[in-house]
């Protein structure tokens, strides 16, 4: 399958009868990998969520719903290490994102992100390998609900660390600059807002978003997310300082309730249009990951990977793989040998479960097709 298919198309028609041009798509897409999956790094898992590599090739995971952190080896092996009383596991909140410290070889920092019955809350805490040391806030009073908690944590080649939250069900919290609902958040590793962020002293990094659930940087430190639309359009944004991306005005490509205030809007730069759409059974994205300026985007309704070329700052044409086979797909992440890891989410209650699942699939991305 390589095309953008009915998703673009009607998003580029639906724009043009408003009289606004859609994004500029780049034309000639460069041969992609063709993904393989090898096999599974480990199954029986309890809805995987977030996953980073440590220094020595293991991989940390956070299961949402047991608040359970795990540590599993490239052989398949899995040590419990860490559990998180607090996170809350209903709905879609619970033990969510996880980063490894790029400094870990000299602070043996971990930083998590998780629900409460109050709230969303970023900490972080020493790994001796085997067990968490004591937990320090990060950020806290982020707001929570059943749905739409974000979750990713990502850092950057700067060094900041961007996490990704939802708008816990209050789309106006979103265009709210002073709320961190619906919002992508940059910070100090302690927590503090840099001084360079767009709005002096907040954390607030973008806005206008609904559910964030996948960031991920390219080859030129550009930032790309994903997020997950309401009834209608799923989207790749490129994400840049102090932008708006239009929730809950704006779903998709433009397509609201007041169409005539969502083409205003769009015409005069307000927000941001994205750099690509799907209709959300096709996609319903979840996490992301960036190999050699591919953006690798798992779908959970869609049930497939999404390949999306990256090329001068546009996307290229997406191509699904892995259809219909694995079940519902959550988080892709590059393993240090190459190979891609991505986590299943089929025990999360939206449709029965495979003998083994969770898993963690491995995917080689050596062949090429044109």
């Amino acid at each position: 399958m390589r095309a953008l298919g009915a998703a673009a198309a009607a998003a580029a028609l639906s724009l043009t009868a408003l009289g606004v041009a859609a994004p500029s798509i780049a034309a000639a897409a460069p041969a992609i990998p063709q993904p393989q999956v090898t096999g599974d790094v480990v199954g029986n898992l309890d809805i995987p969520w977030g996953l980073d590599f440590l220094p020595n090739g293991d991989a940390l995971v956070t299961e949402r719903e047991t608040r359970r952190i795990l540590r599993v080896t490239p052989q398949g092996q899995v040590q419990p290490v860490g559990e998180i009383p607090e996170a809350n596991g209903p709905g879609e909140g619970g033990l969510l994102g996880i980063a490894v410290s790029p400094t870990f070889a000299t602070d043996s920092l971990v930083y998590i992100y998780y629900s409460t019955t109050t709230e969303n809350r970023i900490e972080r805490m020493p790994f001796n390998g085997t067990a968490f040391g004591p937990r320090t806030n990060v950020v806290t009073g982020i707001p929570s609900a059943i749905n739409h908690n974000g979750g990713a944590l990502k850092f950057g080649p700067d060094g900041m660390l961007y996490a990704s939250t939802g708008d816990a069900n209050n789309g106006p919290a979103a265009q709210d600059q002073a709320s961190l609902a619906g919002k992508i958040l940059r910070m100090t590793p302690a927590g503090t807002a840099p001084p360079d962020n767009p709005f002096p002293g907040s954390l607030v990094y973008s806005m206008g978003h609904r559910n964030v659930e996948g960031i991920a940087f390219d080859s030129s430190q550009r930032l790309w997310a994903s997020e997950l639309g309401e009834t209608k359009w799923d989207e790749i944004n490129r994400i840049e300082p102090g932008r708006n991306y239009g929730w809950p005005q704006v779903e998709g490509m433009g397509q609201n309730a007041d169409a005539n205030a969502a083409a205003t809007a769009a015409a005069s730069g307000e927000f941001v249009r994205p750099a690509a759409v799907w209709p959300t059974a096709d996609a319903s994205p979840s996490g992301i990951t960036i190999v050699g300026d591919v953006i690798y985007m798992a779908g959970l309704r869609g049930q497939r990977l999404w390949e999306i070329p990256i090329m001068e700052g546009r996307v290229g044409e997406p191509v699904a793989v892995l259809q219909s086979t694995y079940g519902r797909l959550r988080t892709p992440r590059q393993a240090p040998d190459g190979s891609l890891w991505i986590t299943t989410s089929n025990r999360d209650g939206r449709i029965s479960p495979n003998p083994g699942d969770d898993r963690i699939l491995r995917v080689t991305l050596n062949a090429t097709q044109p």
